[in-house]
């Protein structure tokens, strides 16, 4: 059949504009299919119900899928299926940074990648105004969603886990199931959908590209470390004129006050009224930022990780007038008193009618309403020490679970939900695993516990606790007296 011309001229004028070329950026989008089971901090030798959402993923270079941390964040099982597809293929979650809220997800049936190109990404930070279009598997059905929209907004801002990430705002619309799909210019990524303002129409959040990219060359050694940040200071902009007059700050001097230094770091040489006044060569201003170019200031934090030669970032400080130049180190983990559980389960340990677990950021968050109040009226101090950095390494707080067993052994004491443990039989508790190897290794007729507080103190008759242990363990249906990483604690000789 012979084509008339007005027809032979539409086919070619839509090959020309690519309406009928493949869509390069669409193949290299999925939708991930995930089961979920969190952690359950009132039986923490368990797992909560498996629940199961979606989200959004997009295929990289080494044949792997970049999506969001949230989205596969203690997956018990997740499937992959492709743009145009109806077959879910089965893969595992290789890599997660909680604290980026970045992950990597692999399959091992590499014929899935077969005819999808991975999509690259960019190499600088895109404009305010640039055109975005925004690729997911928004709720409320099973199509690519595509939507356009531009930058608004670029900042250095909290992402979670106390990081900090470039973070780019957008005006596309965004819905539930976009998380973890590429913003894209010119076929490149400029970011990852990672949150939305649900207070605000069409405001929503990307992780920028340079900040994956760095993820990405963090973790091809086969272990993610973190981002480097300095976690040594609380600093205080110089925006005060009487504040500045305090410091000797003259017109045009400006820069960030060392308001306190954040725990005991010996080798900081960072003094509480310094002010830091460069970062590298780059000038800092009064509310603490840089000039990155000349439409764009970010706070100073942004080029820590950049700038970061040995574990140590060079800092020009004023110290009482006097200008000088200092290495300051850097870390990528803080450590908390309470770490953050991230991708993990709570750690436990049962003894008798008692379930001891560290406090983390995550059951300090549930300590909310009510909980809060009766934690306060027993003056436990957990939740005030929530944000202190460890005196020592391995420090911890262990408390007592959301509530001890029924058994005769503890028969009349009161309630000791999340009950700080201070001391077992008269010493002081380090960790949870010191706490293992004290009731080990403790002798006597008695075991007692001294909680932090006004709570009652707990006294066992030694052996009868080790007695009726197993008996509680079958009648709670629990499997496990510990956490794995306390079996060779448990079972552990004493020392003599």
């Amino acid at each position: 059949m012979r084509l008339s011309g007005w027809m032979v001229w539409t086919v070619c004028a839509l090959a020309s504009t690519g309406a009928l070329a493949k869509d390069a950026v669409s193949d290299a989008l999925v939708k991930l299919h995930v089961t979920q089971r969190s952690p359950d901090f009132a039986r923490p030798w368990t797992k909560a119900n498996p629940t199961k959402s979606s989200g959004s993923g997009v295929i990289i270079d080494g044949r792997r899928i970049l999506t969001n941390a949230h989205v596969v964040l203690h997956a018990s099982q997740v499937f992959v299926q492709a743009n145009q597809t109806t077959e879910k293929v089965t893969a595992e979650v290789e890599f997660v940074a909680p604290d980026l809220d970045l992950a990597i997800v692999t399959v091992k049936d590499e014929s899935f990648f077969e005819g999808r190109e991975p999509l690259p990404f960019v190499t600088d930070i895109p404009n305010v105004k640039d055109t975005v279009n925004v690729y997911g598997y928004p709720e409320g059905g099973d199509q690519l969603s595509i939507t356009e929209g531009i930058v608004s907004r670029i900042e250095y801002a909290r992402a979670n886990y106390d990081a900090s990430v470039l973070r780019i705002q957008v005006d596309a619309a965004l819905n539930p199931g976009n998380s973890g799909g590429p913003a894209v210019v010119d076929g490149k990524i400029i970011g990852l959908v990672f949150s939305k303002v649900s207070q605000a129409d069409n405001i929503g959040y990307l992780i920028a590209a340079e900040e994956i990219t760095r993820f990405l060359t963090d973790v091809a050694d086969g272990t993610y470390d973190g981002k480097p940040s300095l976690q040594s200071i609380y600093g205080q902009t110089t925006e005060n004129q009487a504040l500045r007059d305090r410091l000797g700050l003259k017109k045009g001097i400006d820069g960030l006050m060392v308001r306190d230094l954040r725990g005991s770091n010996e080798e900081c040489p960072l003094r509480r009224w310094d002010v830091i006044t460069h970062i590298g060569d780059h000038p800092i201003d009064q509310q603490g930022d840089v000039k990155i170019r000349d439409d764009l200031r970010l706070s100073f934090a942004y080029l820590v990780p950049k700038l970061t030669v040995d574990g140590k970032i060079p800092l020009k400080i004023l110290r009482d007038g006097k200008s000088m130049d200092v290495q300051v180190p850097v870390g990528s983990k803080e450590n908390l008193l309470m770490p953050y559980l991230g991708n993990d389960y709570p750690r436990f340990f049962i003894h008798g009618p008692m379930v001891f677990t560290p406090m983390t950021q995550e059951l300090a968050t549930k300590m909310v309403g009510p909980m809060e109040m009766y934690l306060r009226y027993y003056g436990n101090p957990a939740l005030a020490r929530q944000y202190e950095r460890q005196a020592f390494p391995g420090e911890e707080l262990v408390v007592l679970g959301y509530r001890l067993f029924p058994h005769e052994v503890s028969k009349g004491y009161d309630t000791t939900m999340f009950a700080l443990v201070e001391e077992i039989n008269g010493t002081e508790v380090k960790n949870l695993a010191h706490l293992v190897e004290l009731i080990r290794d403790a002798e006597g007729e008695y075991l007692t516990v001294t909680l932090c507080g006004r709570y009652e103190l707990l006294v066992f008759k030694r052996q009868e606790l080790s007695d009726v242990t197993e008996e509680i363990l079958a009648d709670e249906g629990i499997r496990y007296q510990f956490s794995p990483d306390l079996k060779e604690v448990w079972e552990g000789k004493k020392d003599h």
